[in-house]
């Protein structure tokens, strides 16, 4: 009888333990069991990846801006302006075609045509020019039908001629030159001769200021507007051959390349300060053509 009871016992533990064990076990398996499916790990594709940026290395460049010319002049007959030097070369490069053109079909040397642009139109900054594109300080006279602005130059409100661009006012200014007979004899001179014709400019009436031929030479040699000339002319070029030192009777002098107001003070046993003085100047800067007094 206790045989039977003990071989009971014993299977109802083994029972539990079995039951308990495999309760423990499905609750294992749920949690971490082999039949539990895995979560799928993603693995993105290559277009699905986050772009890093590549370094990108930039050469920092800096723009400077060409330096412009401080040297400046004053540009005195129609117009009376200072003008820096760049504003001349800037001057000469825009119409240096012109002027060449100009000598080829009616024989007025280039150099001549844009040293008279330069100092009538100031450079282009005049208010003639900028008023009336009038580049040469050519009055109506009686023959003129066109537009026309008043100016003040020998006289207050002056007549001048009035053109609708500046290539008119350098095509009249060669019309006006071959059609009055007071220039003729211009057309006489070596082409080349740029000294003569600035000379015979004055002589004819152009102009009234008794240093206009010194103020044209001064801009053809300080700005080397002869080599246009030289480039019409070719083989028949011949350079000027200047005299100086003096002109009107011992008085005046030219500036040429190289001087100085010391040196120019030993050649006339005078001293720099009364150089100075007689030619009002404020520094020792002088200029190629520049005409000054050297005797009281």
């Amino acid at each position: 009888m206790k045989y039977i009871v003990y071989t009971i016992l014993l299977f109802s533990l083994v029972a539990c333990s079995a039951a308990h064990n495999s309760k423990v076990r499905d609750n294992i398996n749920k949690e971490y069991g082999a039949n539990k499916k895995k979560k799928k790990t993603h693995t993105p594709s290559k277009s699905e990846r986050p772009k890093i940026e590549e370094a990108v290395y930039v050469e920092e460049i800096k723009v400077v801006a060409p330096v412009r010319s401080v040297e400046t002049e004053q540009l005195t007959a129609t117009s009376d302006v200072r003008v820096s030097k760049d504003i001349i070369l800037d001057y000469i490069d825009i119409y240096k075609d012109a002027a060449m053109e100009s000598m080829r079909d009616y024989g007025i040397p280039a150099s001549i045509k844009l040293a008279q642009g330069i100092l009538e139109s100031g450079s282009g900054s005049g208010r003639l020019c900028n008023l009336a594109n009038n580049h040469f300080g050519i009055k109506c006279h009686n023959v003129w039908t066109g537009p026309s602005v008043s100016h003040t130059d020998d006289a207050p409100d002056e007549c001048f001629r009035k053109y609708d661009n500046p290539f008119e006012s350098y095509r009249d200014h060669s019309l006006f030159l071959t059609s009055r007979s007071r220039y003729n004899f211009l057309f006489e001179l070596d082409k080349g001769d740029y000294v003569s014709w600035a000379r015979g400019l004055r002589k004819a009436g152009y102009a009234t200021d008794v240093k206009y031929p010194d103020k044209l030479i001064g801009l053809i040699e300080r700005y080397n507007l002869y080599e246009y000339d030289k480039q019409v002319l070719g083989a028949k070029y011949h350079p000027v051959t200047r005299i100086n030192p003096v002109a009107d009777g011992q008085n005046f002098y030219a500036v040429e390349s190289g001087d100085t107001l010391f040196a120019i003070s030993r050649k006339f046993n005078i001293s720099v300060d009364d150089l100075k003085n007689w030619n009002r100047l404020s520094s020792n800067v002088i200029s190629v053509g520049q005409i000054l007094k050297v005797k009281s």
